[in-house]
């Protein structure tokens, strides 16, 4: 893992103090802030991205578009537009809907602590994919997504199944217009 410093974080999100990020990752974890990004295009289908085999974490477990840690001192919009070109050399503006917190451990690898972000924003393709980060990707559509979750769940990180539950439930509609602005291809 990177040596990046992360923001740890208390329940209400207030920044405690910067922590190296293997030291975040180790044992049950240290609660610290991250977003996930859901990009969508003009038919209301995902991108998901599968996660590099080099990842410490969940390595080629599908996941949602992009996601990571602002640094410590950055700003997490900032940080979700820089690591949305790194790993997918995109730029697109994002929106931020909600905040969850999850606790889920990989095995003696280490776990994720997080206080989450949820973005989504408008995409109909890929720029220069890092494949430090990314193994593969794809559009899917939702009633596919629902039903590959359906189908095995371990295929997946646990943050994308729980973020991905709520924007089904609750975020819909901003997902469908969202989209309904893409122009079709």
């Amino acid at each position: 893992m990177s040596e990046d410093l992360l923001i740890v974080v208390d329940e209400r999100d207030g920044a405690i103090r910067p922590l190296a990020r293997a030291a975040c990752h180790r044992g049950a974890g240290v609660l610290h802030r991250a977003f996930s990004i859901y990009l969508f295009d003009a038919q209301q289908r995902v991108l998901l991205q599968q996660r590099s085999a080099q990842k410490p974490l969940w390595p080629l477990h599908w996941s949602n578009s992009c996601c990571s840690h602002p640094r410590w001192g950055e700003a997490i919009d900032a940080a979700a537009e820089r690591r949305l070109i790194e790993e997918l050399g995109l730029h697109t503006p994002l929106r931020a809907l909600f905040k969850f917190q999850y606790q889920a451990a990989f095995g003696p690898q280490g776990s994720e602590r997080e206080l989450c972000t949820v973005y989504v924003g408008a995409a109909e393709d890929v720029g220069t994919v890092n494949a430090d980060e990314v193994a593969a990707w794809q559009f899917v559509a939702a009633q596919e997504l629902d039903r590959r979750i359906a189908a095995d769940s371990s295929a997946f990180t646990p943050w994308l199944l729980l973020a991905w539950a709520r924007l089904r439930s609750e975020h819909w509609p901003e997902i469908t217009a969202l989209s309904q602005a893409l122009p079709v291809r």
